[in-house]
């Protein structure tokens, strides 16, 4: 059964949920990706305002296709996450409780996300199409120049993830590895 979460996401909430965990986000989150990430931080490294509050915040990293007609975004798919990697640390520093993307992560972002509580949530990559049908409306707020990978705020409704990382550093892509290598050992294969 899924964990409905509601964003904003606290860092109490995020903090309760554990790699594996199936979930569907409901509510503002917003589009971020390297290019972005790295304006950002070079906000935060001048003491300025960033173009939205990231406390309690879940960014997914995507570059969304136009919308079709009916539609408030086009294809959604998720980018791979470590090219986040050198920008995450500061912005979960500053309260960042989620972000949604695809693959692996590097030890400063998981140190990170157990020192202040975030979790990073996979979505599926190939299901673009899909995950767009989730989003209700979308809204350029930052970085128009960027095209694609500008920042936009977007609502959704039961936009379904999976846990990959807690807030204790549980990997589920770890995880799944080894268990399913343990299961060859005990087959004999």
């Amino acid at each position: 059964m899924a964990i409905t979460i509601t964003t904003p996401m606290s860092r109490e909430e995020a903090r309760t949920l554990r790699a594996g965990d199936s979930c569907l986000i409901t509510g503002t989150i917003y589009t971020a990706r390297d290019a972005a990430h790295k304006r950002l931080c070079e906000l935060i490294e001048k003491g300025e305002d960033l173009p939205f509050d990231v406390e309690n915040a879940v960014i997914y990293y995507v570059g969304p296709t136009p919308a079709k007609p009916g539609q408030a975004i086009g294809s959604a798919g998720p980018t791979t996450a470590y090219r986040m990697d050198a920008y995450s640390p500061a912005l979960i520093a500053r309260g960042l409780t989620g972000m949604i993307g695809k693959g692996f992560r590097g030890e400063e972002v998981v140190s990170c996300m157990k020192e202040h509580g975030a979790v990073y949530f996979g979505a599926i990559g190939g299901c673009g199409a899909l995950l767009g049908k989730c989003v209700r409306t979308s809204e350029v707020i930052a970085y128009e120049d960027l095209g694609a990978e500008a920042i936009r705020k977007m609502e959704v409704v039961d936009f379904p993830v999976t846990v990959i990382i807690d807030s204790e550093g549980n990997n589920l892509y770890k995880a799944g590895r080894a268990a399913y290598l343990a299961s060859l050992n005990e087959s004999g294969e």
